[in-house]
């Protein structure tokens, strides 16, 4: 709970210094506070405490996803060092609604009570519906704002009304006392129907198909660092939530949701992998790869216990970190290229070798090659399903993989084969840091991944 707080009151001194005229001290302040946070953060393993009556549990899953959200916000937040620097009047703005959307997220990965949860995914959602349409000027950003922000306010609706008819049917919000109602009388309707919409909300706010459909569209016309945040930092949190409802409340009721999430996780996989093979803007094409790694993740969930979420944390790990890199390296290049479509990226290893290896390293990992992290997080996920019964899941994942190479060697290949222009890479020194942080990352976790399979 000191995570959440203390990130509230970072995120508070943000609108302050604003006030105050201390712009200048913003970026420092932020990131040293969030490297501070995250240290305090660590120093609450195995502590298992609950706050405010057990509607939030700060128990070991809550402290290794929040850890993780709150390193791939320090990222951000130096990749934004430069992405924002000629809008100084809004910095303050734009870094206070980044730590306010990371509130929202460190909320998800705790809650123990589904008000709790709902307020999480609402801070999460508004913060970042502003966000997409932040660029003004641009009717892409305005036309992403204004999507994801009816799309989303229906969903939240449909979550909302599930959570009132779990309500009605179990007595209460609590995730355990939720869990006893649906022992005593799993087949109630009113129970099975709240599920099934407070899973519908979920499976929106994941991007899994078919409910996928705003993905694309808020990706491409979102400012590309707010892309980068919400396929990192956003759908890693409102995974984590969605497993933690899954192996906390609903563990008795998964046997008779069991046929949806199978149909659920094989369109999800195949849309966003079939999708992506036809995709030419690069933001467009990550959009339908993130929703087909959320097929993945939710694969995991089939069998959810929090035992096993070691397997969600280090395919969210690897994931997250890949995209991060991606994305460094794509603002990068359609800064200097005016063009945000894959021929952007011709020739890119002669001008920029650096950013190059590095997003072929980011890529392939998120292709699954070995021996890189997306590789071993794929392989975990597959190996789990195998063993509760989910060979065809498993076939269809990995036909699917193959579809991942094609669209990720697009890329590749045009920075490898294509001859390059006269238009300069110049990337920043804060971009640099970032990139190779993640691509080292990236590597390290393939080369020992027991480090994260270990902590749950």
């Amino acid at each position: 709970m000191e995570t959440l707080i203390a990130t509230s009151v970072l995120g508070l001194l943000c609108l302050a210094a604003e006030i105050f005229n201390g712009r200048k001290i913003l970026a420092p302040l932020v990131i040293l506070g969030l490297l501070a946070i995250l240290v305090w953060n660590a120093l609450a393993w195995n502590t298992n405490i609950s706050y405010y009556n057990d509607m939030f549990r700060f128990d070991n899953f809550a402290v290794a996803f929040s850890g993780l959200l709150i390193l791939f916000s320090v990222f951000i937040v130096v990749l934004g060092l430069d992405f924002y620097k000629e809008q100084p009047s809004h910095w303050s703005d734009y870094l206070s609604i980044f730590l306010f959307t990371l509130c929202g997220a460190v909320i998800l990965t705790g809650y123990n009570n589904l008000v709790m949860l709902f307020l999480g995914i609402e801070i999460l959602s508004i913060s970042l519906y502003i966000m997409a349409g932040s660029n003004k000027r641009d009717l892409s950003s305005n036309e992403a704002g204004m999507k994801y922000f009816l799309m989303g306010s229906f969903a939240s609706g449909i979550l909302l009304f599930g959570i009132a008819l779990i309500y009605g049917a179990s007595g209460s919000f609590n995730l355990q006392e939720i869990q006893a109602a649906s022992l005593h009388n799993p087949a109630h309707p009113m129970l099975i129907s709240g599920v099934l919409l407070l899973m519908i909300g979920l499976f929106f706010k994941v991007s899994a198909a078919p409910f996928h459909f705003w993905s694309p569209d808020v990706y491409q016309g979102s400012p590309a660092l707010v892309t980068a945040f919400m396929a990192s930092v956003a759908k890693i949190s409102a995974m984590a939530a969605f497993y933690r409802l899954a192996a906390i409340g609903l563990p008795s009721l998964m046997p008779q949701l069991e046929m949806v999430f199978m149909i659920v996780v094989a369109l999800t996989i195949c849309t966003g992998n079939i999708l992506a093979m036809v995709q030419d803007n690069f933001k467009r094409m990550l959009a339908f790869s993130g929703i087909s790694h959320a097929g993945y993740m939710l694969l995991a969930l089939l069998s959810a216990s929090l035992a096993d979420s070691e397997i969600l944390l280090y395919y969210a790990f690897a994931y997250g970190a890949a995209n991060i890199a991606a994305f460094g390296v794509a603002i990068t290049v359609f800064k200097f290229m005016k063009n945000e479509n894959a021929d952007a990226f011709r020739g890119l290893i002669k001008k920029q070798p650096l950013l190059a290896v590095c997003l072929i390293i980011a890529l392939l990992s998120m292709a699954s090659m070995p021996p890189l992290a997306g590789f071993w997080a794929k392989y975990f996920v597959f190996s789990a399903a195998i063993g509760k019964g989910y060979l065809p899941l498993v076939v269809i994942g990995i036909i699917n993989s193959l579809f991942g190479v094609y669209y990720y060697f697009k890329i590749i290949a045009a920075m490898l084969l294509k001859p390059s222009d006269e238009t300069a890479v110049t990337p920043p020194l804060s971009y640099v840091i970032v990139i190779v942080l993640c691509t080292l990352i990236v590597v390290a976790l393939g080369i020992v991944p027991d480090v994260i399979l270990s902590l749950l």
